[in-house]
């Protein structure tokens, strides 16, 4: 695996730069199309992250980040369940602006692949479709390793392929003909709703992203396919899991 390869970028840098810039520009109704464009499914996704990794939120003195965090709807949603020790990182300044009209978690704006973190600060790491933005798959999840406590957990929330022939062909012409037409429309930014689709279709499926996660490092792995497989929510424990 490499990472996420936007038109024109040749290096990891132009790369990192496209994605952040792109986001920036969508960033008004980012919040509008993620709802509209998935049915509102999107909130069940989210929802579902936070319930499985509730028991490290309700851990007393854990701490936990959102990476990645974009307008903080997990933020928000991890709120819910504790409010210290709670924090939100991005690299999109724009974002974290939107974010914190709904969270009062400290933010700060960070490139996830180099974070200013020192080594096992964190007990839980949540990722929700961020990832796979990533200019460097590998170097993003030893960075996780690196700033992860000895049995932490990351949950990465993110889009996959669908196995089902049939439902795989629907999503498919709905992300390739639907989603740019719709998003651009509304976001006024057509490249980004075609950037996105290809971007998921690059991304490495559950099975494969699960052994690239036992390749980099992580003691143990579990994933879930959500919406027919459409999305796969990875759990991932630095050293030995914890109950």
């Amino acid at each position: 695996m490499t990472g996420t390869t936007p038109p024109g970028a040749t290096s990891e840098r132009a790369a990192a730069n496209w994605v952040r810039g792109m986001f920036g520009r969508i960033a008004r109704h980012y919040d509008l199309l993620n709802h509209l464009l998935s049915f509102n499914l999107d909130r069940r996704w989210r929802a579902r992250t936070v319930a499985r990794v509730a028991h490290v939120l309700h851990r007393p003195g854990a701490r936990v980040l959102d990476l990645c965090c974009g307008t903080g709807d997990v933020l928000a949603d991890i709120e819910k369940h504790r409010r210290e020790g709670v924090f939100g990182g991005d690299f999109c300044h724009p974002m974290l602006v939107a974010a914190r009209r709904k969270v009062t978690a400290p933010l700060f704006e960070a490139d996830a692949l180099q974070l200013p973190l020192r080594d096992a600060s964190f007990d839980l790491i949540t990722i929700a479709f961020g990832f796979r933005n990533l200019a460097n798959y590998r170097r993003g999840l030893e960075e996780l390793l690196r700033v992860l406590k000895p049995g932490g957990v990351v949950a990465i929330l993110e889009f996959s392929q669908p196995a089902n022939r049939a439902f795989a062909a629907v999503y498919g012409f709905f992300s390739t003909r639907v989603l740019p037409w719709v998003g651009g429309m509304i976001s006024g930014s057509r490249e980004a709703y075609a950037y996105l689709p290809e971007s998921i279709r690059k991304f490495p499926g559950a099975e494969e992203f699960a052994a690239e996660m036992r390749r980099a490092g992580f003691a143990k792995i579990e994933f879930e396919r959500l919406t027919g497989g459409a999305v796969a929510l990875h759990l991932g424990w630095s050293g030995e899991p914890r109950s």
